[in-house]
């Protein structure tokens, strides 16, 4: 009997033992395949999908380098992170293609003429793929293990929620991932993630870089905010405090700071310091006098349900890591929750405090410290929106970098009350990928709008002044007045040395016609049509019109247009009889046969365009066919004036009723 009760001992602590040695076994080893997380208790079983969007600047030289490292070390966080470029620099591709098929370019938003994508238009953009969280973030910024760690907290979280982590600035980081996207090297040999941070955290620097922040939000029912998100340029400052302003006064979802609980690396370099547009103790205030800054900041003033003056993070709720637990802070308020909570009584501040320990209460007070460094983040002060919008390009310069290797512009003119229709022109010829366009606003009003939505405008100091433009419509003095202002643009830019398409807003551009209007040489003018009778010839008297037209500069055409120009100044019509009584002859005394005529003094032919490729606003009546663009595609159209009808109202419900309408007013983006 004693002989079995000891049997059964030595079995019962043979047993206790093997569990023992079995627990130490599985703690000691790593529960993740990626050795950058071997020292954490994550699985990538449990990472939700994380898609970041970014737009990278330029690939070449350091810039390049720095966003390579970058996109390397988020994608070596989780198999469950993908990253969408917003780009349509000709390199994109091949700059994600080094990533593997985690990576995306994605060029169909909205960009301003110099290459920068709209805000709006890539949060508008990220809802097409599917995630659990969204995350916006600069391309030059390093992330480690913790950023993963802390949004699979959040996920967790019971309601909606909007997390943003202030940048820490590093002017110096030695470290690189090997070719597997593994390990973090130093001088060749590989370095534990714990020895990396505390390596950083003796040098890096807190920052309140509006564009260098970390945003993320998760994939729930309700929107970030109230209202619609303003046209902001990317990277150009104040759109992420906007956004986290919003948040927090729309009360739609839980805002917190997780800037002690992601390590947002912000890799140091001039565009750190040029795109902190914020006031902040350690930040100063840098690029006055930036038109896009002046344009974030402008948007941000008149959208909105709150002031954004004096806006302090120091109130908001705050993310940190305490022994070993996540907390949700408020310093403000003594307030501290540890575990699961419904938004109601977290927002209310219902919650009783929980101190687990004085290692804890510790790590808090060094939190609740440290936030000083930090608490100085605001805006700066919201009077620059009273400023004048004004671009940093003369005509010159603008020609120079929107023109096409031809040295071929597209030109067209607006004033204030047409400025949806130019958006929905503007609209159309991205959509088509045609870049080389120029607009010339006829009013301080028009110039403003267009500097805010990104286009190469420029204000014609020539243009008339006082006019009304609600009732600057065919017909009256106002529009006699305005049409004259376009030739006299045209010849200025033809004599700078450019080629010119001259398209009116109302025209609609079903292809571009820019490769055919290119084949007929140089002295030679081509030009739409007024004329409607499809039996009748296309060059009768005073049939040319001047909304829609091709010029060379050369010497010719140059000569040509400048008498064009000195008889419309003296005449009480628009420009359009001009062109012709000077072009063809008062009463087509030089035409020559059904399409052409010749300008005696210049020998410039003046060609009109085919009415099947070009037709004007009463040819075949297309504007009354029940579908206009399946007609006029049928036909063949290259374009299609709306013209031939009264009034600027009439004008617009007919072009959007047809369909023929590229632009959203009310969220400031292109249709898809």
């Amino acid at each position: 009997m004693k002989a079995l009760l000891i049997g059964l001992w030595s079995v019962w602590v043979s047993g206790v033992l093997l569990i023992a040695l079995s627990l130490y076994a599985t703690q000691r080893l790593p529960l993740s395949k990626n050795p950058i997380f071997s020292h954490t208790s994550f699985s990538d079983l449990d990472t939700p999908k994380i898609t970041i969007f970014t737009a990278p600047a330029p690939f070449t030289g350091s810039s390049g380098t720095k966003q390579s490292l970058a996109i390397r070390s988020w994608l070596a966080l989780s198999p469950q992170i993908s990253v969408i470029l917003f780009s349509q620099h000709h390199s994109a591709a091949s700059f994600a293609k080094s990533f593997g098929s985690r990576a995306l370019v994605e060029s169909d938003i909205d960009f301003t003429f110099l290459g920068v994508p709209f805000f709006h238009s890539m949060v508008a953009k990220s809802r097409a793929f599917k995630s659990d969280i969204y995350v916006f973030m600069d391309t030059e910024t390093i992330l480690l293990p913790d950023f993963v760690l802390a949004l699979n907290y959040a996920h967790k979280l019971d309601d909606d929620w909007l997390l943003f982590a202030s940048p820490r600035y590093v002017p110096n980081f030695p470290f690189y991932l090997d070719e597997d996207r593994k390990h973090w090297l130093k001088d060749g040999q590989r370095i534990r993630i714990q020895e990396l941070q505390d390596t950083l955290g003796s040098s890096w620097q807190w920052s309140c870089c509006d564009s260098r922040m970390v945003i993320a939000w998760n994939n729930g029912e309700m929107p970030l905010h109230h209202g619609v998100l303003p046209p902001f340029l990317y990277g150009k400052g104040v759109y992420n405090h906007w956004l986290i302003n919003e948040a927090l006064s729309s009360g739609l979802r839980f805002v917190f700071d997780a800037s002690w609980t992601i390590s947002n690396i912000a890799l140091g370099d001039s565009r750190l310091q040029s795109n902190c547009l914020v006031k902040s103790s350690n930040v100063s205030d840098i690029e006055k006098g930036s038109w896009e800054y002046d344009c974030n900041s402008h948007l941000a003033a008149v959208y909105g349900l709150s002031s954004l003056h004096g806006f302090n993070y120091s109130a908001v709720m705050k993310l940190v890591k305490c022994d070993g637990q996540y907390l949700l802070i408020n310093a403000t308020e003594d307030f501290l929750h540890t575990c699961a909570y419904k938004r109601k009584s977290l927002w209310k501040r219902h919650i009783q405090k929980c101190w687990r320990s004085m290692t804890t209460l510790a790590c808090v007070v060094r939190t609740i410290k440290t936030q000083n460094e930090t608490s100085g983040c605001s805006l700066k002060d919201g009077s620059v929106h009273t400023k004048t919008l004004k671009l940093s390009f003369s005509l010159e310069s603008l020609l120079a970098i929107t023109a096409d290797e031809n040295k071929t512009v597209v030109l067209t003119v607006a004033g204030y009350s047409y400025k949806d229709m130019l958006m929905s022109w503007v609209c159309r010829l991205r959509r088509l990928r045609i870049t080389n366009f120029l607009v010339s606003s006829l009013d301080y009003e028009t110039y403003q709008f267009s500097v805010m939505q990104g286009l190469p405008v420029f204000n014609d100091p020539s243009a008339p002044s006082n006019i009304s433009f609600n009732d600057c419509h065919f017909g009256t003095e106002c529009f006699q007045r305005v049409t004259k202002v376009k030739s006299r643009l045209v010849l200025k830019i033809l004599k700078l040395g450019y080629n010119v398409l001259l398209s009116d807003v109302d025209v609609y551009w079903f292809k571009n016609p820019l490769p055919l209007l290119s084949t007929f040489g140089p002295a030679t003018l081509a030009a739409q049509s007024d004329e409607y009778n499809q039996t009748r010839p296309v060059n009768l008297p005073r049939r040319l019109n001047s909304g829609f037209y091709f010029a060379h500069s050369d010497a010719p055409t140059i000569s040509a247009m400048g008498k064009v120009v000195r008889h419309a100044a003296t005449s009480g019509l628009t420009e359009q009889p001009s062109f012709y009584d000077t072009l063809c002859g008062e009463g087509g005394s030089t035409r020559k046969g059904d399409n052409r005529c010749v300008e005696p003094g210049t020998n410039l032919t003046v060609h009109f365009l085919d009415r099947n490729l070009f037709p004007n606003g009463a040819y075949l009546g297309l504007w009354d066919r029940k579908n206009v663009k399946s007609a006029c595609k049928k036909q063949g159209c290259l374009v299609l004036h709306n013209n031939w009808i009264s009034g600027r109202v009439k004008k617009l419900e007919r072009q959007v009723i047809s369909g023929l309408w590229d632009y959203d007013i009310t969220t400031r983006m292109c249709l898809v």
